[in-house]
């Protein structure tokens, strides 16, 4: 592992953590393996998210991808996993380790913006949902083929891909094991844009960079609301709004940017 005094740049054995300006960048990094989530990804992903994401004052959102051009995350890796034996009591305490990181992802403070430079498939796609917003390159083909293989998918899929595309259609993707290309995938609602591989980076810096621009209190409170929003009723959701409004309302940020926009000059944001 290499690390520098700044943590701008941290290799683990599985991804790539790195810092460029307010932006940290997580990179997937077994291009050889498809970037699946075997070895110690989980473990590392913890790491680059709530070690060094989280506590570094300088990141205020987060770009994650895969390294290579063929896959953002391929799901499983089936070639460790195709000999195991493993007892349904085990799997279903195991399991709660893999859904508790994705559901730490999905809430974590900082906004997260999936970059899809190839296929997300499986335990791919499913950590692709967990993320606040999706960009795909061109070529990306997206799917939860488990189904195919005897199982379900079981990271999360059942639950947020019918959240976030409707019943039938994520039935129709789960139940057929079917794969989309990007552009079905930007015309369910999926993804939000679709562009050409070599620019998909570009693209995910920028979108990163406009939201890093912005009070960090405001963007972190509207994601919870929002995030909460979708889990409860239209009351509950509403109540959580006046909560998280009202502990803005006398910040150091919020003073700022009504006294910039009145003096007519940029903002700045300190998270305070």
């Amino acid at each position: 592992m290499t690390e520098s005094t700044h943590l701008d740049r941290v290799e683990m054995s599985t991804l790539v953590y790195s810092v460029e300006g307010q932006i940290a960048v997580v990179t997937l990094n077994r291009p050889d393996r498809m970037n699946t989530l075997g070895g110690t990804m989980k473990p590392d992903l913890a790491r680059a998210f709530f070690e060094l994401a989280r506590t570094d004052d300088r990141v205020r959102a987060v770009v994650l991808t895969g390294a290579g051009e063929r896959a953002f995350c391929a799901g499983a890796d089936i070639k460790e996993r195709a000999g195991q034996e493993v007892r349904a009591s085990d799997f279903f305490i195991t399991q709660k380790v893999t859904h508790d990181l994705f559901r730490a992802i999905e809430e974590f403070e900082k906004p997260v913006v999936a970059a899809i430079n190839g296929v997300a498939l499986g335990g791919g796609l499913e950590l692709a949902l967990c993320c606040d917003i999706r960009l795909a390159a061109d070529h990306a083909r997206l799917g939860l083929p488990e189904v195919r293989l005897g199982v379900i998918p079981a990271a999360g899929g059942t639950q947020r891909l019918p959240r976030l595309i409707g019943e039938a259609r994520a039935k129709a993707l789960m139940l057929t094991a079917a794969q989309i290309d990007a552009a079905q995938a930007l015309n369910y609602g999926l993804v939000t844009q679709v562009v050409p591989g070599a620019e998909l980076m570009q693209q995910a810096m920028a979108l990163a960079s406009q939201i890093a621009e912005m009070p960090p209190l405001a963007v972190r409170f509207a994601k919870r609301a929002v995030n909460r929003g979708m889990q409860t009723d239209l009351d509950s959701g509403l109540e959580y709004e006046r909560y998280a409004a009202a502990m803005l309302v006398d910040s150091e940020d919020r003073k700022e940017g009504m006294r910039a926009f009145v003096e007519k000059r940029k903002p700045v944001f300190r998270g305070r």
